[in-house]
């Protein structure tokens, strides 16, 4: 039988900090659980012992380097940090870890413990120009060849710096400086859904008062409820108008016990439609 997966250990947080100051000691800077989950503030240099610590501590036990991520405060004197997300596969526990640098000072490498965090220090590397000391391969992974600066810097532009596009000239991809296709564009900045100053080509049925439920395009006062009284309809005339009663005021008046019963002779037409075959009758 499968033993069950364990509990996640969110009420054990308190215990992990615990844990975790005395495992790592001095290198711990600050330690924190917040919205469920536990940050660990932890000196750049002691980096690899203190992880190594967090992976083989009983008590610990963070064997998998699930995330490496970066992020820029450029208000701060090291403007980036490197977080480490760590999963215990035996605790169910996730961590935090956090370390400061800035664009000249290196982040020792994980290789040696997660061979995993290669490509992950190329992408923080790329996108933000934090270095990784000990990385053997440490190159660009996700720009183009030969590109300038890094995109997820705060003070890098969005639209970049230069653009790239096929010259049919020179029959090759040239990069060129970025140019905007409009220079001055108009802005509304109002909700779509109050609705713009200007009328567009159909807000006009939009203008028109509408009555409660689906929307029409008729005005309140033309609107008929379903519920409301209607005229009469006249019944459509039937092929034998000509001949058809106009003063029967009784449905059930069928002639029945009167001496021509509604076959007058003054009511039959003058000439007969039917010719009568002679010995056969008129369905032949």
């Amino acid at each position: 039988m499968r033993a069950p997966a364990p509990a996640y250990a969110a009420h054990l947080n308190d215990a992990t900090i615990d844990a975790a100051r005395g495992a790592l000691g001095a290198s711990l800077q600050h330690a924190v659980a917040e919205v469920g989950e536990v940050k660990l503030y932890v000196d750049r240099e002691s980096i690899v012992p203190a992880l190594t610590a967090l992976r083989d501590t009983p008590g610990l036990e963070y064997q998998q380097l699930m995330e490496m991520a970066g992020v820029d405060y450029p208000d701060r004197a090291e403007r980036f940090e490197v977080v480490y997300c760590l999963l215990s596969l035996t605790r169910n526990h996730r961590l935090h870890v956090h370390v400061s640098t800035d664009d000249v000072k290196p982040v020792p490498s994980l290789t040696g413990i997660w061979p995993v965090a290669g490509w992950l220090e190329r992408e923080i590397y790329d996108l933000y120009g934090v270095l990784f000391s000990g990385n053997a391969d440490l190159r660009r992974i996700l720009t183009d060849y030969g590109f300038r600066g890094h995109p997820l810097r705060k003070d890098f532009p969005m639209t970049g710096f230069v653009e790239m596009r096929y010259s049919e000239e020179e029959k090759r991809v040239v990069y060129q400086p970025v140019q905007l296709s409009q220079d001055f564009r108009n802005f509304d900045f109002q909700s779509p859904w109050e609705g713009a100053a200007y009328v567009l080509p159909g807000d006009e049925k939009g203008m028109l008062p509408e009555a409660k439920g689906a929307p029409t395009p008729l005005k309140a006062d033309q609107i008929q409820k379903a519920d409301a009284a209607t005229a009469p309809v006249a019944t459509p005339k039937a092929g034998s108008e000509p001949y058809a009663k106009t003063a029967t005021t009784d449905a059930g008046q069928t002639g029945a016990g009167e001496p021509h019963g509604g076959n007058k002779a003054e009511s039959k037409p003058g000439e007969s439609d039917v010719v009568p075959t002679k010995g056969e009758g008129q369905n032949q």
